[in-house]
């Protein structure tokens, strides 16, 4: 199957030609037709996927035979980062149809309320927005979506997650009863079936494999422990062809204590994190974007919150406790078909949480040896041996319980 197949508005496949789509995703080839068809769909597909694309396609072809003079679609996401990204595919897509977008968000100044309030007074097409932000516009009287024809909801988990299910519901009062609705969600728990039953007609469900890595991702293990995560870390980076990387770390206070390791040691890195302005956020993900960054470093929030192609290599220097977090973390790499690799680092501590991600993605990770210098650096107190992790206080790495002596008691 190919775009060509979907029979799009001629101008919109010259947008899609010109982003170098070649063959759709398979969330795309299932989606693009159902929602061409005007039903609603619950769609359950990781970052990474395409279904961005599946979702964006079908609502450009369809505004693009109607009239824009008026806002047809609203696109809610959970971050200012995701609905950046989103309208940014947009106007790419959309580049020589005519439509038009605006991204809506909040934080920043008056000055870029402003922006945003002109934008929706203009009519705009299409509105990306996180919930918060929007309400204000449509409580002000702004906004309204009289005309309003399709209602996408990208990373639902990760809007409930937050908080925003009474924000959703509210933004759906203002919205016309006779819409399109297409819900996206990387998981599937039980209420997120109870958003879509409220909001959804007759919905068709597509299930893209919500639990598995992309197949282009090279997955291995490092035994370690704590005192060889960083000097592993540098020998990866500086003996390495990779050129786009993200680390992953389970506290910000892992971050920055990791990010200035490697800039004491002249790595071109930033970390990326809850402490930094969103300016300051905003600017580390545009020239990782732009490749002027080779490595960022953040923690789980970073792994849905960052859409950026040529992601060669993700390492996690800890395993994530959930393991659905190490798909997210992992799927950074090998987006849309290409490859990448991912290293975890495992210490005594890690051991069952890596069982649990082997379990889930029903295969096990191929373990690494580490080169002989960095298995000669020892720990500074020592630890359990594998495996014993759940085992009492004085079971120690290379000790021995010693034998009881038999007293005749």
């Amino acid at each position: 199957m190919t775009f060509q197949d979907f029979n799009f508005n001629e101008q919109l496949f010259e947008g899609v030609e010109s982003m170098g789509f070649l063959n759709p995703t398979p969330i795309q080839a299932m989606a693009i037709p159902t929602i061409m068809e005007g039903r609603d769909l619950i769609a359950c597909a990781q970052t990474g996927t395409g279904k961005t694309g599946a979702y964006l396609l079908p609502v450009l072809n369809s505004i693009s035979k109607t009239n824009k003079h008026h806002t047809s679609a609203l696109i809610l996401a959970p971050t200012r980062e995701l609905a950046q990204q989103i309208d940014q595919q947009v106007e790419g897509l959309a580049y020589f149809t005519g439509i038009s977008s605006i991204a809506v968000f909040g934080g920043g100044d008056g000055i870029v309320y402003e922006q945003q309030r002109r934008g929706i007074q203009n009519n705009v097409n299409i509105i990306v927005a996180t919930p918060g932000r929007l309400i204000a516009h449509l409580t002000s009287g702004v906004l309204k979506l009289n005309h309003l024809t399709h209602l996408v909801l990208d990373e639902a988990d990760r809007m409930l997650d937050m908080g925003f299910s009474d924000d959703i519901m509210k933004i759906i009062s203002y919205l016309p009863k006779e819409r399109q609705t297409l819900l996206f969600s990387a998981t599937m728990p039980g209420r997120i079936r109870s958003l879509a039953k409220a909001i959804l007609k007759d919905p068709e469900q597509i299930n893209i494999a919500i639990s598995q890595p992309a197949v282009g991702i090279d997955q291995q293990v490092y035994r370690v422990h704590d005192q060889q995560k960083t000097p592993l870390v540098q020998h990866i980076l500086k003996d390495s062809a990779f050129t786009s990387i993200i680390i992953f770390a389970s506290r910000k206070e892992i971050v920055k204590a990791l990010y200035k390791e490697l800039k004491a040691i002249k790595i071109n890195a930033m970390s990326f994190h809850s402490d930094l302005e969103q300016k300051e956020r905003e600017e580390i993900l545009l020239k990782f974007k732009n490749k002027l960054l080779p490595v960022i470093i953040g923690t789980d929030a970073l792994s849905r919150g960052i859409d950026v192609e040529g992601i060669d290599l993700v390492i996690n220097y800890d395993v994530p406790g959930d393991p659905e977090d190490y798909i997210h973390r992992i799927g950074r790499t090998a987006r849309a078909a290409t490859t990448g690799t991912a290293i975890t680092f495992v210490n005594h501590r890690d051991e069952r949480k890596l069982k649990n991600i082997e379990k889930l993605i029903e295969k096990p990770i191929k373990l690494m040896e580490l080169p002989d210098e960095l298995a000669a650096i020892q720990p500074l107190k020592p630890e359990p041996a594998q495996g014993d992790a759940k085992r009492k206080p004085n079971r120690r790495w290379g000790k021995k319980k010693p034998k009881q002596q038999n007293t005749g008691n």
